[in-house]
């Protein structure tokens, strides 16, 4: 082949390579973008920190709390565990490590907004309005909202405390409830909000307000944890439904999948009863006992995640 004839082949390979350059060199920086392996924010993060980040509550026994020593235990920051070693079989991340992160019901969804947590491991409410923003796992528990009085308070139902005070946690959906119910029955309620479910209870304790009202298992595990069943009853109807999840960032479907196999598998292998079973029957790590059977709506959220398909996910 004469000279002529080389030149254009060689102006040709030149710019092929350039081009082929290009692409490893975008290639490449796209791969350490998402963790060398196209991963999505939340993931490639955990693997270059090797550590997932677990938002918890210090005071929503038995979902996450603190045991004597402070450490955060309870039956969503459990879930939560089993998450992060999925996460690490995702990311090739055999040994993870956790650090827990406190939240609180009004600081929470800003904490995963805010890419201050990956996980929020407590007892949120999954519904359409915080879907907008966030994700959710699959059901975790199924809880609405009721009242804790006095066990001599002559209350038996929301429609008794009209005119008097009712304590509710600020940032929870019980918050919305109340409201809701108050102007529904123009009862002249003078709600109270505090910054968490202890302050609450701590309230009501001090006779500041009359009632204080969140999630039913909420008040039967502030009960147990105080040891005050002498003290105080939940009464009166569901004010609302609240499906609990776990919390995590909107718009990464790959983090979205492992929360979702995570759930399929304990279900798959039966672990999710004996799970409920360790936190809501037995005795807690705390001393106190909350006895609480499971609802037939979660057994069959759990019969519907173990669908067969959980060891093929």
């Amino acid at each position: 082949m004469g000279q002529s004839l080389r030149r254009p082949w060689r102006i040709a390979g030149a710019i092929l390579a350039g081009v082929l350059t290009c692409l490893v060199l975008a290639t490449s920086a796209l791969a350490q973008t998402y963790g060398g392996e196209g991963l999505s924010p939340t993931l490639a993060n955990i693997k270059k920190t090797h550590a997932v980040r677990l938002g918890y509550r210090e005071s929503s026994p038995p979902f996450s709390f603190l045991d004597q020593a402070d450490r955060p235990i309870g039956y969503s920051l459990e879930l939560c565990a089993a998450i992060v070693d999925e996460i690490g079989a995702a990311v090739d991340e055999a040994d993870l490590k956790i650090e827990y992160v406190k939240v609180t019901p009004d600081n929470r969804m800003a904490a995963v907004l805010q890419n201050q947590i990956d996980l929020e491991c407590g007892s949120t409410t999954a519904n359409a309005e915080r879907s907008r923003q966030v994700a959710f796992s699959p059901l975790i528990f199924v809880a609405g909202t009721k009242l804790m009085v006095p066990k001599a308070s002559n209350v038996s139902a929301v429609t008794d405390l009209a005119g008097k005070t009712v304590v509710v946690t600020k940032g929870t959906t019980n918050e919305q409830a109340v409201y809701s119910v108050d102007k529904k029955f123009a009862l002249g309620l003078k709600i109270v909000l505090s910054p968490d479910h202890e302050r609450s209870y701590q309230m009501l304790a001090d006779k500041t307000a009359d009632a204080f009202a969140t999630d039913d298992i909420l008040l039967y595990g502030l009960i147990a944890r105080h040891k005050s069943q002498d003290r105080f009853r939940v009464v009166g109807d569901y004010l609302s439904y609240d499906p609990y999840g776990i919390m995590f960032r909107n718009g990464e479907p790959q983090l979205s999948a492992i929360v979702e196999r995570t759930l399929r598998k304990l279900a798959t292998n039966r672990d999710l009863i004996p799970l409920y079973n360790k936190w809501f029957l037995s005795r807690l790590p705390t001393g106190e006992k909350l006895s609480v059977a499971i609802s037939p709506q979660l057994e069959e959220s759990f019969k519907v995640l173990d669908d067969g398909q959980g060891a093929a996910n």
